[in-house]
């Protein structure tokens, strides 16, 4: 039982653990730093909703120019920011998850080399692998929800041109 003791302490002090898991801690902050910057787009989308909502109050009150082309301008506006919502909500939810996996991963990693085999390595290589496969399909969403941003700048550029276009038909 000694000797069984002295093997564990053995294993447990190396720093082939440490090392083995430092792959898998620079996924976790890769997907942290990922996090930290969608939740801010999430909240520059919450921004731009209550702004909408303010010209919507502005319409219906009858302070605002425009109101039938504005009105036609905030739904179409307000559905995007509602598609971009959702997809930023999915790719939240897949870098949690890619976390989530990375975290297993590195503690699949610390007990594969304190106590396991060399037949069970590929256990934690296998949750990192699933942590890198999410960690893609976030990605993706991000990118294809940027295109619902641009879409969303490029009509809202138009609608100034409009704007503009009916202040210049007023001062003729």
């Amino acid at each position: 039982m000694v000797g069984h003791e002295k093997e564990l302490l053995e294993a447990l002090s190396s720093s082939r653990i440490l090392t083995s898991m430092i792959t898998p801690a620079v996924l976790i902050s890769a997907c942290g730093t990922l996090i930290f910057s969608t939740s801010a787009r999430l909240g520059r989308i919450f921004d731009r909703v209550n702004i909408m909502k303010g010209e919507v109050e502005a319409i219906i009150s009858g302070t605002i120019s425009y109101p039938e082309e504005r009105m036609k301008h905030l739904r179409d506006q307000i559905e995007l920011q509602r598609r971009r919502a959702t997809l930023i909500q999915k790719a939240m939810v897949s870098l949690y998850f890619a976390t989530l996996l990375f975290v297993a991963a590195s503690l699949a990693i610390a007990v594969t080399v304190a106590y396991g085999s060399t037949e069970q390595t590929w256990i934690p290589t296998l949750i990192a692998l699933c942590g890198g496969l999410f960690l893609f399909v976030a990605s993706a969403v991000l990118l294809y929800e940027s295109r619902f941003n641009l879409r969303f700048v490029y009509r809202s550029i138009d609608f100034i041109g409009f704007l503009e276009k009916k202040a210049e038909e007023l001062r003729k």
